[in-house]
């Protein structure tokens, strides 16, 4: 990445909408369903099912968004998706009843594929090209802040003056902060360097191209299964830990941990692991994972072991997010990203709406942690599986 005035405003504008974005659409409802759960009187599987179901939503159009980042840049794309948010945000406000309700998350899971982390991606490789690595690295790092930023946030707001409200505040900063700051992104500009680079590089995959190869359906496969594990520990993990008979504020504790974690793990990816191919950090974030599954259902009644599996779950999953926006370009090039990583996100969006679900079913047939534990275990080696099996699929 060249340090140029352009690159550090490009930086600064996505770390505050993607902060702003990823708390707005992912992380309020967390604190806001209980309120609207108890004004609507209806059950907590309801009101949880429309944010999976925008999941899905953003899941059936990444691909098509991922081209128009391709041909058109973020400029256009996230600010048109900042606009769509702010709209999404206000009609949640408003809704009197389900299917209002619904209509305003089919609404945010436009914007979720406009607006989160695979659009900045893109929009960071189309500017940067092959230099894209540490720029969406530092991305990555502020956004790691957003839960800590708005949790706090939310809870304030709610207290103060209500779900919907709060609601209508973050619909209101879509429209009059996150608009204009995407409008001030940089067009895309095709010097004579840019394009002596374009003919240096490796060739880069068409969409039908990448659809076509098999390296392709295993990382998706891989994200996915990951996707799965990560989405159902975020709601059912303290749950599990009471079930393992440690204290409620023990659980909150050491959950507590896996955010700062998150964020360790993108600054050594920074630092120790700058020089490292992507498909090497991978493995390391892959394994990482059933590695500390195996710990928490083999010495899980420890207290130490808690938190060695959220020291472990946290570096993996923030590194994570960093592997899923490079390791595309580096195996299928730059000038079709936005497609590609698209596509191979959708799998993982669909996953990441399935898991919560899917694992509140088998809570309801068991009353001990382990089978859950168990569950997510084998998801954990499959997805470590099929991210090997791509790299070995890679190199023919």
């Amino acid at each position: 990445m060249k340090n140029t005035p352009h690159a550090y405003q490009t930086i600064a504008i996505l770390a505050v909408t993607q902060i702003l974005s990823w708390g707005s659409l992912y992380y309020a409802i967390a604190i806001l369903a209980p309120e609207i759960q108890r004004e609507m009187n209806w059950r907590a599987e309801l009101v949880f099912a429309a944010f999976s179901w925008s999941l899905l939503v953003a899941g059936m159009i990444a691909t098509y968004i991922g081209i128009l980042l391709d041909r058109h840049g973020g400029k256009f794309v996230m600010g048109m998706g900042s606009l769509i948010c702010g709209t999404g945000l206000i009609t949640l406000s408003q809704a009197q009843n389900l299917a209002m309700y619904y209509f305003a998350w089919s609404i945010l899971g436009m914007a979720m594929a406009m607006t989160l982390y695979e659009a900045a991606f893109a929009t960071l490789t189309r500017q940067f090209k092959e230099h894209s690595r540490q720029a969406i690295s530092t991305l990555t790092l502020f956004g790691g802040f957003a839960s800590t930023v708005f949790w706090p946030l939310t809870q304030q707001l709610n207290t103060v003056m209500g779900w919907r409200h709060t609601y209508l505040a973050y619909g209101l900063a879509q429209i009059f902060l996150c608009l204009p700051l995407h409008l001030l992104l940089q067009k895309t500009i095709k010097t004579q360097d840019s394009l002596k680079s374009a003919v240096i590089q490796k060739k880069s995959f068409s969409l039908q191209e990448a659809l076509r190869h098999p390296t392709f359906w295993k990382l998706a496969f891989a994200f996915a299964a990951n996707s799965f594990v990560f989405s159902a520990l975020s709601v059912h993990l303290i749950p599990v830990l009471k079930e393992m008979h440690h204290p409620a504020t023990l659980a909150v504790l050491m959950a507590a941990m896996i955010g700062p974690m998150q964020v360790l793990g993108r600054v050594g990816e920074m630092t120790i692991a700058r020089n490292a191919m992507p498909q090497t950090v991978g493995k390391f974030t892959f394994a990482a994972l059933p590695a500390a599954l195996l710990v928490l259902i083999f010495m899980g009644a420890h207290a130490w072991a808690v938190a060695l599996f959220c020291i472990l779950y946290g570096l993996s999953n923030g590194i994570l997010t960093i592997v899923r926006g490079t390791i595309p370009q580096t195996l299928f090039g730059t000038e079709n990203y936005g497609a590609i990583s698209g596509a191979m996100s959708g799998p993982a969006l669909f996953s990441k709406a399935a898991g919560p679900l899917l694992i509140a079913s088998l809570v309801h047939h068991t009353t001990s942690p382990y089978p859950i534990l168990a569950c997510l275990l084998l998801f954990s080696l499959a997805s470590l599986t099929f991210y090997f099996a791509a790299l070995r699929s890679a190199q023919h």
